[in-house]
């Protein structure tokens, strides 16, 4: 291929994964991937000089400042990203240009190169005053400083004072808060992440910072980029001085003078994978000497006084030996791969997961396949293939089940490479479900938290979500267990239980779970039908008449209210007493004001809680979305709206007021 026309494949190619990796944090392909991907074009670029250009993805930084999501703030120093080098002759190669041009008495450090976000810290007389992220790298990065406070390895104030220090370090989240974050998504039933660095970057970025403090993040301080009122020799030194002020530097790093000592220090950092509670993808290589630093050449996007050593993934061939089936809170059935334990970067794996039968298909995978199992800078192995001629003569590919192994009710596959049970009570399903009924858009049951919610479930007094509605048959057994606390604190949970039963049924719909049934549609089914009685004996062609409600909707609707278990719930639900009925509109839905509107809130409303306000538009026809775009017919804005006032702006969207809407509704309509 014309290298012209490669370099600039490479460069869309790179500037779009790029663009994924630091700026959405949702990266689509492997860091070996990309990195494969960086060095084709770097051979090009190095053969054909005439075709480099300033922004090559080679020539910066990936990241840009993102204006949506906090204030830009300038760089005061560079925060430089590091070349990558993939074999012990490069290293080398660095180790002795640096000798050349420095002379063989400086030393050198090796540190690991956790992977996280990038963030400097600022101090001002010992107090922290500022924190922002790489941005762009050189002119602006996002100031974070209200998420930072909120970590616990970041000082907010230090030991001793210098005049001024800026420090630069990692954001990253250990592998134990990493699980427990994506169990939460789960218990909520929102995405959850995939891996921990984009779990980090995220949470960095939350503009709420209660959310940052949950998700447990971490920090380490790896370089001082400016400090005023002391003087500092090396590197060595620089975290020493750093420790005594109480800032957390990073915890493995190796002092070295030869070839040999940096190699072996690369070496015993590469066997610390898998046995760090983190994740690493590489080491890093810097000169010790901090006045020597200035004499070695900075480039557009790499500090010269660094590089990044990236460790080649390690694979190995095992057999398999069985294909385990779990079934996750949102029902998902995910196989994994049992197979002869090996070792790989240091630790023992004897399991990987399988992902779905789209990826057992497609690597061809049987029971008694001798499988490549490889692990890299991340610490979850995985399969990346099996060995065909190992393959057991006239196996065929797995196939999962289309039941569940649970409960053993069917198991369906829809629009997705997902296979799930259809049993929305299912054992291993139950936690999910029920966090998802008390949450706020459903039943708004304030104090079942998931502690409650899972020990509620192991000793037996939930076995579906009507079971809340009896909780308080079994009060005093709660008290003397102390489940939900002492007296008070069950009797207030009770009492709170027992209000709920009056909510709205469109409440009650939103939270049994039904696949594709949001809030916007359960109240345009509630609208219709009136009550659940009516919507339990409605048809498909019943369901398909109602505003909203699409053929994939109706048919997850019918399903449902077809099953015996869920009509048995239903009616524990009605001899409860929960409230299953409302007034039906007797205005048709296109006389209504708001007849096919769509409508957005933002900010706080005054007098009318969010939730009022929703069911103000879609009593009066109109449908409340999320998120603002071409097709929002108007947004209703409140005190202290954000973002979204401002892309309505930008789109020409009309936005109005509380009593701007209050007027428009009671005024004369069409």
């Amino acid at each position: 291929m014309n290298p012209a026309k490669r370099a600039e494949e490479l460069r869309t190619q790179l500037n779009h994964h790029s663009d994924l990796y630091y700026n959405e944090d949702a990266p689509s392909i492997s860091d070996g991937e990309y990195d494969a991907l960086v060095q084709e074009l770097k051979t090009i670029e190095a053969e054909h000089p005439e075709l480099i250009t300033t922004d090559s993805p080679t020539q910066k930084v990936g990241g840009i400042a993102k204006r949506a999501v906090g204030v830009l703030v300038p760089h005061r120093v560079p925060m430089l990203s590091m070349q990558d080098l993939f074999s012990r002759e490069e290293v080398e190669h660095f180790v002795e240009d640096c000798w050349e041009k420095l002379g063989r008495d400086i030393t050198f450090l090796v540190e690991t190169k956790i992977d996280g976000l990038s963030m400097a810290l600022r101090y001002e007389k010992g107090k922290l005053v500022t924190a922002l992220t790489r941005g762009d790298g050189r002119n602006f990065g996002e100031d974070v400083t209200a998420n930072a406070r909120e970590i616990k390895d970041v000082a907010t104030r230090l030991k001793h004072s210098p005049e001024y220090l800026e420090v630069r370090g990692e954001v990253y989240m250990t592998n134990e808060a990493f699980v427990a974050v994506n169990e939460r998504q789960e218990l909520l039933g929102k995405k959850t992440f995939a891996n921990p660095r984009n779990c980090a970057a995220g949470t960095l970025r939350q503009l709420d910072a209660a959310v940052t403090k949950e998700r447990n993040l971490s920090f380490f301080v790896f370089n001082i980029q400016d400090i005023q009122g002391k003087e500092l020799s090396s590197h060595e030194e620089a975290y020493e001085y750093l420790k005594d002020c109480g800032i957390t530097v990073i915890a493995n790093y190796f002092a070295c003078k030869t070839q040999e000592e940096i190699w072996n220090a690369i070496k015993a950092i590469g066997e610390m994978r898998g046995t760090l509670p983190y994740d690493i993808d590489g080491a890093v290589i810097k000169v010790n000497d901090l006045a020597a630093r200035s004499q070695l050449k900075d480039t557009a996007k790499n500090a010269g006084y660094q590089v990044a050593y990236k460790y080649p993934p390690e694979r190995k061939e095992t057999k398999l030996l069985n294909i385990e089936l779990s079934v996750g809170r949102t029902g998902k059935i995910t196989p994994t791969a049992v197979f002869e334990p090996i070792r790989l970067c240091g630790t023992t794996v004897s399991r990987c997961t399988l992902h779905n039968q789209d990826y057992i298909s497609s690597l061809g995978i049987c029971l008694g396949s001798t499988l490549l199992i490889e692990k890299s800078g991340e610490v979850i192995p995985k399969c990346v293939g099996e060995v065909p001629e190992k393959r057991p003569e006239g196996a065929q590919p797995f196939k999962i089940p289309m039941t569940c192994p649970v409960c053993g009710e069917p198991a369906v596959r829809e629009d997705t490479a997902d296979i799930k049970c259809t049993n929305l009570n299912c054992p291993a399903q139950l936690e999910r479900l029920i966090g998802h009924f008390v949450a706020r858009d459903s039943m708004d049951i304030k104090g079942i938290g998931a502690v409650y919610v899972h020990d509620l479930i192991h000793e037996g007094y939930l076995q579906d979500v009507a079971d809340i509605f009896t909780l308080y048959r079994h009060r005093d057994k709660l008290i003397e267990k102390g489940i939900i606390g002492k007296e008070k604190n069950t009797d207030k949970l009770l009492g709170m239980i027992e209000v709920a039963k009056k909510n709205p049924p469109s409440r009650l719909l939103t939270g049994l779970g039904i696949s594709n049934v949001g809030k916007s549609a359960a109240q345009a089914l509630m609208n219709h039908f009136g009550t659940f009685e009516a919507l339990e004996a409605a048809t498909e062609e019943d369901l398909l008449a109602v505003r909203d409600i699409g053929p994939i909707s109706a048919r997850c609707v019918f399903t449902y209210f077809r099953q015996v278990r869920n009509r048995c719930m239903i009616g524990k639900l009605k001899e409860a007493g929960v409230n299953m009925a409302q007034e039906i509109l007797s205005v048709p839905a296109e006389d209504l004001p708001l007849s096919g509107q769509t409508v957005v809130i933002t900010g706080t409303l005054p007098g009318m809680s969010r939730e009022e306000a929703t069911q103000l538009i879609t009593r009066n026809g109109g449908n409340v979305t999320g998120s603002v775009s071409k097709k929002t017919s108007f947004l209703l804005a409140g005190v202290a709206s954000g973002s979204k006032l401002i892309k309505a702006q930008q789109l020409g969207i009309p936005v109005l007021s509380l009593e701007e809407l209050q007027e428009k509704l009671s005024g004369p309509h069409p």
